[in-house]
């Protein structure tokens, strides 16, 4: 099966105690993004790479329209909020079907992936009401993420505007460019939609573990070579947050072809320490998310007989 859109399981160990989920970027593909073209060995499916580590795990990945180039299909028109949204819908659904609700999460997000994932965790905390709280359970399960190559800075516009045309050139070269596509804006020219993403997650963050991965290698964009995402960008500095070089291209440095692979012992190693340091947290963070949904629905009951009683109803 080749997956284009949606979740899809590509491990699944016995009993498992935590979902990993995959993310893609622009242009990505929920498969390709990391498999190595030499090989053809995806690291995130193949049993001797991260499965023999995290055989306790399912790995999922999630695949969305990201297009920037009329290649294999019409260019996306969706805005990363309702990539966002469907991610979360998506999860919620596979793990209501698992009966694994409040099972522990981790993202490895690539690119465009990472500020996908950080508008769903957005998202998903918002998500309080009666009626929509099974959406809130993406942001109390998640625990940690590891962005590898996202542009976080996006307040600067000319630099935004830089980073969005090298990623276009190095992920659709000499191809024709949708410049109506709003994802290629949201990088290109949105500084403020990437802003506004970035206001909404910083007071999030401190529930995370956080590793950032930069890409150590230029890429060719024809007749130059250029880092897509800059270190300052991929990796800011900021406290109780891990942060690495990886020594590759930004299109490669999600690609692990064996576990000798230089980086792939770095990531695994993050990804196996979050695993384990998971369950802990993330059962103590839904027995206070619990206790805070239900007296979020007693006050509403106690309102809505408040209100019954008014004379003024």
């Amino acid at each position: 099966m080749d997956p284009s859109a949606g979740l899809y399981e590509l491990y699944r160990g016995e009993n498992p105690c935590v979902d990993l989920v995959a993310v893609h970027g622009l242009n990505g593909h929920p498969l390709k993004t990391w498999t190595t073209e030499k090989s053809n060995k995806c690291w995130l499916q193949d049993e001797g790479l991260l499965p023999q580590y995290v055989k306790n795990s399912r790995i999922l990945t999630f695949g969305y329209n990201a297009a920037v180039a009329a290649i294999l299909g019409k260019t996306s028109s969706d805005r990363i909020l309702q990539n966002a949204q469907t991610l979360v819908a998506e999860l919620v659904a596979d793990r209501e079907l698992e009966g694994a609700s409040q099972r522990p999460i981790i993202f490895v997000c690539h690119s465009l992936g990472g500020i996908v994932v950080k508008r769903a965790l957005a998202y998903s905390a918002s998500r309080t009401s009666e009626l929509v709280q099974h959406l809130h359970s993406i942001f109390v399960s998640t625990y940690g993420i590891l962005f590898m190559g996202t542009p976080h800075n996006g307040s600067n516009k000319a630099v935004l505007a830089s980073i969005g045309s090298r990623m276009i050139n190095a992920l659709a070269p000499s191809k024709v460019v949708d410049t109506e596509s709003q994802l290629a804006d949201a990088l290109r020219e949105g500084s403020e939609v990437l802003q506004n993403i970035t206001d909404m997650f910083v007071p999030l963050m401190k529930n995370f573990r956080i590793y950032f991965f930069w890409e150590q290698e230029k890429t060719s964009l024809g007749t130059t070579l250029s880092y897509i995402v800059e270190e300052n960008s991929a990796a800011p500095i900021l406290d109780n947050t891990e942060r690495a070089g990886l020594p590759y291209g930004h299109r490669d440095m999600v690609k692990f072809e064996h576990q000798n692979s230089p980086g792939f012992r770095l990531v695994v190693a993050a990804i196996i320490r979050y695993s384990r340091d998971a369950s802990g947290v993330v059962t103590q963070r839904w027995t206070q998310a619990t206790k805070m949904l239900n007296t979020k629905r007693r006050n509403e009951a106690a309102e809505l007989v408040d209100d019954q009683d008014s004379p003024f109803v």
